[in-house]
């Protein structure tokens, strides 16, 4: 579905991508393929491709990681198994059965996880799930890639013989190491190994007197290695069972060939599914870096990304904690080109190569680092023509190539189209070259092409100003310093700040006033005005974004001043069923209280039952039974609700008593000595009661309704109102 020139790949540094994703991969096989990822001509592979990326960086932030993918490669292996009658050697096998346990395990995995990774769990259904591998090598070679003794019955013989043999030559020749040892003929190191067999190590005078053969000497020619002729015959005997036994392993080694040769394609097939699940992980680990995502596909023609982050600046930046800035793109069949101009080192051509190398990554299957709500559509082809591109073996000057690079636009470009040109009519005479320019972007304009053109030339912004569906744009500089902003902004041309850039890098202001004459003075007015605007727009952006902090601020303080109006409606709905259930309990206690009283009196026990059963009654009708579970949450709540007056309230008790003693606002009054009968009230409240009663530090107070117990020391006297 697109085409894309390698020159494309390489001005939109593209394999530079390519080369940090390899980076992460853990395997050589994934290297290789990771290093050969272009964009996927069809739609849905893509759609898969991108999807098993984005499941797969889902993994890092879920309880349910996928298992390792890492194994060593067999490509060896499958080579000998390709030709017939050969066999594998036995480490071979132990890399077959690693392959094919590790491709099993995944399986499963995705399997069982498959509300998790649908796309993944889909990728290894493709692939054949059997225990069949393992199970055969597991029968021959062990854990340690051993082949096991009772591999066959004639292997466990061999074997069980050469250990008999082994003692009878570790007897013979202990037995000779002791005797000539006591007649004083061996060296200090008294025995050595000699083509992995044991010898006596001699010493040169005494050589004549041990019987055995030599079978080598000392550098010095000082010692002689001599094995003993009672274990010559018992290691001539060893020797030909060794013998045996790698002529039987190697049976064995063949046997277990043939059996594994059928599963051959499947052993490829396992390869491919691990090399490929590590280009998967490598391209989930670099989206991880560059906070990439997967954006909307739409099938309508439009581009939205926003607060795009160029991959490769964004990385170099963050190594060296520096600021990468967004920039938000926006193409639609009524906004098909942009025309970005103004000074150079603004971020033009980033931002011209941040919109191609995003979209090139995207339709290679790799997520990209721009906001959530972006969007995009597939193109076809995308074309560009970026920096310097002179050909000494085509003997073709910047200016040429161009106009080769454009003849080919021409052929190519479509609706379908992303084109993106750097410095678009450069290279001959500003006047000729911009006429030419003005007829190439009117062509890509009538085609319906998207694209992204930088140029400093008058004519080029005043077309993009002119031509219903196509926008200018500028990178935003600060109106004072003239320091890049790095932030495009859309509807407006940039000024090249031609003159301004001159006498901030000191230029005498004579020489530029000069240079102002020699040119029009409709083209210094119009690059003065386009310069004024600019400098204006950034003044209004800076306002802006002072405003969106001040409203961004404004809603944080609205949100916290809502949050605390309801907790304080809240507790004070509580606090008013407290005081309602305590009113309630006074005045039950009042009635009590009554009934004693009358009893105390008259003595009448029915009548005070009676009457006890009747308020009981009335105050039943009134209840809704509550489940026992109900119940408990209502007590607790009570219980919560009259700790947390009790401690408010002593809170607000100690800050009143500090507030007065700090601010001495108010003078002290003389202590009035406080008797029955006097009306008062706390020093931190507002309800008035008379004393009915004093007990040395404490007063009854009555309040009408209810009575209190309080300190003396908390209440002040109140004047009776006149």
């Amino acid at each position: 579905m697109i085409s894309i020139t390698e020159k494309t790949l390489e001005d939109l540094q593209f394999p530079t991508i390519l080369e940090t994703i390899a980076s992460h991969c853990v395997t050589e096989i994934g290297k290789e393929k990771a290093l050969k990822l272009l964009p996927l001509k069809e739609k849905h592979i893509l759609i898969q491709a991108l999807m098993q990326t984005s499941e797969y960086v889902s993994s890092y932030t879920n309880n349910n990681v996928i298992p390792n993918h890492g194994f060593e490669a067999i490509q060896l292996e499958i080579k000998f198994l390709a030709i017939q009658n050969s066999s594998l050697e036995l480490g071979s096998f132990r890399k077959i059965a690693a392959i094919s346990d590790t491709t099993n395990v995944l399986i499963q995995f995705f399997k069982k996880f498959d509300d998790y990774y649908p796309h993944l769990n889909q990728k290894a259904t493709e692939v054949t799930f059997t225990k069949s591998i393992v199970s055969l090598i597991d029968e021959i070679v062990d854990k340690y890639g051993e082949i096991k003794n009772n591999a066959s019955p004639e292997l466990l013989d061999i074997r069980k013989q050469i250990n008999v043999v082994r003692g009878k030559v570790n007897q013979s020749f202990g037995t000779a190491l002791s005797q000539y040892n006591n007649l004083g003929y061996l060296d200090d190191i008294k025995e050595s190994f000699v083509e992995n067999r044991r010898v006596l190590a001699v010493l040169a005078m005494y050589r004549r007197k041990v019987k055995g053969s030599i079978l080598g000497s000392s550098k010095t020619g000082s010692i002689a290695y001599i094995e003993p002729e009672a274990t010559l015959h018992y290691s001539r005997e060893l020797s030909n069972l060794e013998y045996e036994e790698k002529e039987e392993i190697k049976r064995i080694l063949k046997y277990l060939t043939e059996n594994i040769r059928p599963f051959l394609p499947l052993l490829i097939q396992y390869q491919e599914f691990l090399s490929s699940i590590d280009v998967i992980a490598a391209k989930a680990k670099y989206a991880n870096r560059i906070n990439g995502i997967l954006p909307h596909i739409t099938d309508n023609r439009r581009v939205y990304f926003r607060d795009a982050f160029h991959p490769i600046l964004f990385l170099s930046n963050k190594q060296k904690q520096e600021i990468t800035h967004p920039q938000t793109f926006e193409f639609t069949q009524e906004s098909r080109i942009i025309v970005i101009s103004g000074p150079n080192a603004g971020g033009k051509t980033i931002s011209l190569k941040t919109v191609g190398l995003l979209q090139l990554m995207l339709q290679s299957g790799i997520l990209i680092p721009v906001h959530e709500r972006s969007e995009t559509f597939l193109f076809d082809r995308i074309l560009t023509d970026i920096g310097d591109n002179q050909s000494i073996e085509n003997h073709l000057s910047t200016y040429s190539y161009r106009l080769k690079n454009m003849n080919y636009f021409l052929k190519k470009c479509n609706k379908n189209t992303l084109f993106l040109i750097d410095e678009f009519g450069t290279g001959s005479d500003p006047e000729l070259g911009g006429a030419l320019a003005e007829i190439f972007l009117e062509e890509f304009y009538h085609r319906e092409a998207f694209g992204i053109i930088t140029t400093h030339y008058s004519n080029l912004k005043i077309l993009a100003n002119e031509l219903p569906f196509a926008q200018n744009a500028n990178m935003l500089f600060d109106e004072k310093t003239l320091e890049p902003l790095y932030k495009l902004v859309l509807g407006q041309a940039g000024s090249s700040f031609t003159f301004e850039v001159a006498q901030k890098n000191g230029i005498p202001f004579g020489l530029i006033n000069r240079a102002k004459k020699k040119i029009e003075v409709g083209k210094v007015r119009f690059d003065k005005t386009i310069a004024t605007l600019q400098k204006e727009r950034s003044k209004l952006e800076k306002t802006s974004s002072n405003l969106k902090e001040e409203e961004i601020k404004a809603r944080e303080e609205s949100k916290k001043l809502e949050s605390t109006n309801a907790k304080i409606k809240q507790k004070l709905e509580s606090y008013q069923e407290l005081y309602d259930s305590n009113q309630k309990s006074i005045y039950l206690g009042q009635k009590v209280d009554d009934l004693a009283r009358k009893y105390f009196n008259n003595k009448n026990k029915k009548e005070l039952v009676g009457e006890l059963m009747k308020m009981v009654e009335i105050e039943n009708s009134k209840r809704i039974k509550a489940t026992a579970k109900e119940s408990k949450v209502i007590e607790q709540k009570k219980k919560e609700v009259v700790q947390e007056v009790a401690v408010q309230v002593e809170e607000i008790r100690k800050e009143k008593k500090e507030k007065k003693i700090k601010a001495n606002l108010v003078p002290e009054k003389p202590k009035v000595t406080l008797k029955v009968g006097d009306r008062v009230r706390m020093f931190d409240g507002k309800s008035i009661g008379v004393i009915d009663k004093i007990e040395r530090t404490k007063a009854v107070v009555n309040y009408g309704v209810f009575t209190s117990n309080v300190a003396l020391e908390l209440l002040e006297f109140v004047e009776a109102k006149k």
